[in-house]
């Protein structure tokens, strides 16, 4: 009964946010529709592929830097070091590819046609 309550209430607040929607001339933005459809495609495809890159790129630096810790024990502070600071210059990567996919969605397209 709780999980029903809980998706009425989410589904209470999805209808109530949409409903500006319902008072938009139909007219007004069909023909910025196919580009807004495609911002929001590409943008999305940035980051996708920008949080699978990071992603991958962080798992082969924390397994090359465990590999180096392993045989090499004693430069364990150094190898340490090093990896936190390539992890973090690849995370902003992905934070630079999440800001440009929200310029990409955010751009007001109507204005610059």
């Amino acid at each position: 009964m709780k999980k029903l309550r809980a998706l009425a209430l989410l589904l209470f607040f999805v209808l109530l946010a949409g409903s500006p929607l319902l008072a938009q001339e139909a007219g007004a933005a069909a023909d910025r529709a196919p580009l807004y459809k495609l911002s929001i495609i590409v943008g999305g495809a940035v980051i996708t592929l920008a949080a699978a890159a990071g992603a991958f790129c962080q798992a082969k630096a924390i397994s090359s830097a465990c590999e180096g810790i392993s045989r090499n024990p004693g430069s364990a502070p150094t190898i340490r070091f090093i990896m936190v600071f390539g992890l973090v210059l690849i995370e902003t990567l992905v934070i630079y590819a999440l800001l440009i996919a929200i310029v990409i969605l955010m751009i007001q397209w109507g204005n610059y046609t």
